[in-house]
């Protein structure tokens, strides 16, 4: 302690230009490093005062807009001290966990990395990286990347069983981008950023290309702020094939600031992560405002884990829960470089604690409103002293005493295949409307790839058995080989309906070498993607402030009515007619085996040497010629 002591007074003597502020940076986080190592359990206290020290002394150097006085021996130092101020950047992190009415449990990590820079400024060159990654900030400015939003899923989110996720991601990779109005190759900017992307999360993001890409016209807006560019900026791809492991967790842990050594992180345990019912990887980048008033805009980057545990399974029948159960490690400590660390459950549905009961109990309650009702959760934050105890750890544990029933989502949508055969077939999309009371439009788009031939002049939608005319229509027909169908449908559903739209196709015949390894599995489709202003239960909360949850500010909110919702289907599995990849087999193994017969049989006539074999003597015969021999006289 006495060491670190004298190293934190040193470092505020020193000086607070940038170059003694890093080595200061430096020098502190290996002493922090050392001490931790050393006697992790003894001194978690004294460890976690000079963590908040050092926060305090980086804060402080960077509010300083003008350098000390400094020697003609370091005129560099004065020269890089001279210009502007270096930007602020803010790390914060998450947890939530939601009983599900189902019985499994809901957990979101939110990892939020604000930085009040620009990327884009004219003669603007950033070259120093604290706590935002470097090899995201380098992408953008290379790409001239906007917004950008890339996520992996695992499984399917069964929104009438769960509900609404906080962050909807579809089966498999999706990935859509907005570029900066001065690219002028927006397809070759696509094309490389895909394929740096797959190097960075150690993806198949390389596998999109112009088959499997489209240009919507009326979904997936700029969630950023900032004027709406033109639809030719925005690139949408999506890989339903796509498998989550461990290879696209590890590199997405590596982009936090404490990676998975402290924090919440240090629950993301691969094994239970991937033994779930549901596991979603994201990552967001988009431009913010810096405060209220918006003067100036800062870069966000969003990183989340959504995962569904279904304890059914994994707790032998039993509904309690607690850290260690599902993730089989506990919490020790916050982030060092955090300025917010907190723990949130939803106790909404426990005001007095006859469901479930929270051990330890949670210090304080909160109430957010998060897509569209009004929630209370209890908070436990990590920054705090108090809350890891004398065992300094955190063990959050959940007992169920009585079941929950289950509310039914206001949007829901549902997809699957019709048809027999492997020449025509039929597309079915069903969309909920559980409003009792309200009608509301939603958004569809659909993307349905070159090799099922849509029949446009089919395509139907009906609501409560009536047509029900869309108010607008985009469709984009595909090319063979080189673009999918884009279909984008703005459709009025009434209140407490089932909405159908309906399409035929025709499957088309690939050439040989365009199947996959396993063509008889069947070809996916990916999901359709319904978009819309679902009513509000309560009034939705307009301004954005810092002190808002994060789990609950991600969607912009516009009106005081209304929340917007994004819901993904089902993807589809179509089988393609496929010829009998096995019968160049067969028919090689039956030409070997006649020509090998035929062949040997010929070459033994025209190799062989015939001879002309006498038959033996007789018993009679050898004897007389034995009694000859024996007498001298010739044989017979």
């Amino acid at each position: 302690n006495l060491c670190t002591a004298a190293l934190l007074a040193a470092v505020l003597v020193c000086g607070l230009t940038c170059a003694s502020t890093a080595a200061a940076e430096e020098a502190i986080t290996e002493e922090y490093e050392s001490i931790s190592n050393a006697n992790e359990h003894v001194q978690a206290q004294d460890d976690y005062a000079r963590s908040q020290k050092r926060r305090e002394i980086t804060e402080h150097d960077d509010d300083q807009n003008e350098p000390p006085p400094s020697s003609s021996s370091s005129s560099s130092s004065s020269s890089s001290s001279s210009s502007s101020p270096p930007s602020k950047d803010y790390f914060k992190e998450e947890l939530v966990i939601r009983p599900l009415s189902s019985g499994d449990i809901y957990a979101s990590f939110q990892f939020q990395t604000r930085w009040d820079t620009d990327f884009f400024a004219p003669g603007k060159k950033v070259s120093h990286y604290r706590l935002f990654p470097k090899s995201l900030g380098q992408l953008m400015s290379k790409f001239s990347v906007r917004e950008m939003h890339v996520s992996f899923t695992q499984g399917y989110w069964r929104t009438m069983q769960w509900g609404q996720p906080f962050l909807p991601a579809p089966p498999g990779a999706e990935l859509w981008v907005w570029f900066q109005d001065s690219v002028a190759d927006v397809d070759g900017a696509w094309k490389e950023l895909t394929n740096v992307l797959s190097g960075i999360f150690c993806a198949s993001l390389n596998f999109i290309d112009s088959t499997n890409t489209v240009e919507p016209t009326a979904s997936f807006k700029p969630l950023g702020v900032g004027n709406v560019t033109h639809q030719r900026f925005l690139r949408y791809a999506v890989l339903p094939r796509e498998i989550v492991c461990t290879e696209n967790l590890t590199p997405w842990k590596k982009l936090l600031p404490c990676g998975s050594k402290a924090g919440l992180a240090v629950l993301m345990k691969s094994e239970k992560l991937f033994h779930s019912s549901f596991l979603s990887l994201a990552v967001h980048i988009r431009p913010v405002c810096q405060d209220w008033g918006c003067k100036g805009t800062a870069w966000e980057l969003r990183q989340t884990v959504n995962v569904v545990f279904d304890l059914h399974t994994t707790g032998q029948g039993k509904r309690e829960w607690s850290f260690f159960k599902m993730f089989s490690r506990t919490l020790t400590e916050a982030c060092p470089l955090a300025t917010s660390s907190k723990v949130y459950i939803d106790v909404t549905d426990n005001p007095q604690g006859e469901l479930f009961e929270l051990n330890p109990a949670a210090p304080s309650l909160t109430q957010a409103v998060v897509l569209g009702d009004r929630r209370t959760y209890a908070v436990y934050d990590l920054m705090a002293s108090g809350t890891f105890g004398l065992l300094r750890s955190l063990n959050v544990l959940l007992r169920w005493k009585t079941p929950v029933d289950m509310l039914r989502p206001l949007l829901h949508g549902e997809r699957y295949v019709a048809g027999y055969g492997l020449q025509t077939g039929e597309i079915h999309t069903l969309i909920y409307n559980n409003h009792p009371y309200r009608a509301f439009p939603v958004l569809l788009l659909d993307i349905v790839p070159w090799y099922l031939r849509l029949y446009i002049h089919t395509l139907t939608v009906t609501s409560k058995s009536r047509e029900n005319k869309p108010s607008y229509i985009h469709y984009q027909p595909s090319k063979d080989r080189l673009r999918p169908h884009l279909l984008e449908m703005l459709i009025q559903l009434p209140p407490n309906s089932v909405t159908e739209v309906t399409v035929q196709f025709e499957r088309a015949l690939l050439k040989w070498t365009e199947y996959t390894p396993d063509p008889n599995h069947g070809f996916y489709v990916g999901s359709s993607v319904i978009s819309a202003l679902v009513p509000s239960v309560v009034a939705m909360d307009t301004s954005y402030t810092l002190e808002h949850p994060l789990f609950s500010t991600f969607f912009p909110c516009k009106e005081e009515s209304s929340y917007f919702v994004r819901v993904y289907t089902e993807p589809l599995l179509v089988n393609l007619p496929t010829p009998d990849f096995s019968m160049p087999y067969n028919v090689i193994c039956l030409t070997c085996t006649v020509v090998a017969v035929g062949y040997g049989s010929l070459y033994n006539l025209l190799t062989r040497t015939f001879q002309v074999e006498e038959p033996s003597p007789g018993v009679v015969k050898r004897l007389a010629n034995m009694i000859r021999y024996l007498r001298g006289v010739p044989l017979l």
